[in-house]
């Protein structure tokens, strides 16, 4: 864990980087910059027909190229306009040979025509991606979901710009990724146009779509609506209505919210749990309880446009660098609201895991065990320790650091250890190693804030040295 490495280009996937744990997502030949999806669907006979093109450029002197489609029939494919030498689908992946040779860099527009019946991808995490509901769309893409809809690079690093067009009958809302640019009624349809400009991986990219109504949250400083069926209006009311409250706190902790709204999609069917989209997120009609019974899931899913949308692992090996930061947000939350503090909730968890196996390495869990809530909570506690022994100052500063400097990016554990190097002078690759790198559990140290400040300076020799995050 130790080393540090430069802060990656925003937006841009390493084109030989290969995810361990989506052994069959291999690099493309292309670094895509922007999907432009129009898709035309009817609800009921879950019918897409679409369109995609594909922005790009070639990552190496390429004869030919590939992108991952899963379960839906390519009708045509176009490279610049003009046909290419040959291409073929199979097994998930679009291959085309070009008409000829194209140098490194060069500029490449892949056109996909397809369609069918589009559905989930089943895989070691159960059913995901494009699924229907009992009267509309859910797309859940994490992980490898996104190819069930559209062509794509599917891989966390591989980030690009959407634009994405829904067309699908009167009567419907559809929620997209980004700013609605545009309404069209069509007769018995209507045209839905959503622009997003700011860099995202494929799995985060989704399409909502039910019979909704919207309600507004806040109008600023970030804009909030919930969209929700009108059978629930009094109950999401009630359980959201803090949620501003969170987007201020996650704010002043974490920085900036990265992005330009936050919706929060309440579906009509029940939902096992909810999930992060670029954006916003998406609860079940049984996170809806009237209680605030989810509050927590609801403070987990803003804190992950900060982390995982924004600040994305490069591969899914370091997904704790999603779900364990997310996990704490739950513990400020809880703290700031008036509940327990976050010490007596790391007790709590520290001494729950200490019943469970001892078996998983949170910081390379595997490709079965990477939602494991070990995991979670064990990610969240290695916060909590680093917390404590650099102190709230210092934390939240690296926080802060942490989040703009890899605005749009994607972020390796290094890297977190290079951050808090450059912010606060200590080295902490000892402390995460033992957290994150081996799977017994450690004790739980003395936690005091003032004991945590002698480690701290033990951490970095009795030298200090603040250095102001790049933009």
């Amino acid at each position: 864990m130790s080393g540090r490495a430069d802060a990656p280009d925003p937006g841009r996937s390493d084109p030989d980087l290969r995810d361990p744990y989506l052994p069959d997502r291999v690099p493309g030949g292309l670094r895509v910059t922007r999907y432009d999806l129009e898709l035309d669907y009817r609800v009921a006979s879950n019918r897409l027909d679409a369109r995609a093109r594909v922005h790009a450029t070639a990552d190496g002197d390429r004869d030919r190229v590939s992108l991952d489609l899963v379960g839906l029939t390519v009708t045509g494919v176009l490279v610049d306009g003009r046909r290419p030498g040959r291409w073929s689908h199979r097994s998930g992946r679009l291959e085309i040979r070009l008409a000829r040779a194209v140098p490194t860099g060069t500029s490449l527009v892949v056109d996909v025509q397809y369609g069918g019946r589009p559905g989930p991808r089943r895989g070691p995490w159960g059913e995901v991606g494009w699924e229907e509901l009992t009267d509309g769309v859910i797309v859940a893409g994490q992980p490898d979901g996104a190819p069930s809809w559209f062509p794509c690079d599917d891989r966390p690093s591989a980030k690009a710009s959407f634009r994405i067009v829904v067309t699908t009958e009167t009567g419907y809302e559809v929620v997209c990724n980004g700013a609605l640019r545009s309404r069209t009624a069509r007769s018995s349809r209507v045209r839905w146009e959503f622009e997003q400009a700011e860099p995202t991986a494929p799995y985060l990219a989704t399409v909502q779509i039910g019979r909704y109504e919207r309600t507004t949250l806040a109008d600023g400083p970030v804009p909030q609506q919930v969209v929700a069926p009108a059978r629930l209006r009094s109950a999401q009311a009630h359980d959201f209505a803090r949620q501003p409250q969170m987007m201020a706190l996650f704010a002043d902790r974490f920085g900036p919210y990265p992005f330009g709204r936050y919706d929060v999609v309440v579906t009509d069917d029940e939902l096992e749990i909810p999930l992060e989209a670029h954006g916003l997120s998406v609860f079940g009609a049984n996170h809806a309880d009237g209680r605030r019974g989810s509050e927590r899931l609801v403070a987990h899913e803003l804190a992950h446009q900060w982390f995982g949308n924004s600040l994305t692992a490069a591969t899914w090996r370091d997904i704790w660098l999603h779900e364990g930061f997310a996990a704490y947000a739950e513990w400020l939350w809880e703290e700031e609201a008036g509940g327990r503090s976050a010490d007596a909730q790391a007790r709590a968890v520290h001494d729950r895991l200490s019943g469970l196996p001892q078996d998983l390495v949170i910081g390379d869990p595997g490709r079965e065990d990477m939602f494991d809530d070990r995991l979670y909570k064990r990610g969240a506690l290695t916060l909590h320790v680093l917390r404590r022994t650099l102190g709230d100052p210092e934390f939240f500063d690296v926080l802060r650091a942490w989040t703009q400097r890899y605005r749009h990016g994607t972020v390796t554990t290094p890297l977190l250890v290079g951050c808090v190097r450059d912010v606060t002078g200590a080295d902490v690759t000892g402390l995460l190693d033992a957290w994150l790198a081996r799977p017994a559990l450690p004790e739980l140290p003395a936690l005091p804030g003032a004991s945590g400040a002698s480690v701290a300076s033990r951490l970095r020799g009795g030298a200090r040295r603040v250095l102001l995050a790049e933009g």
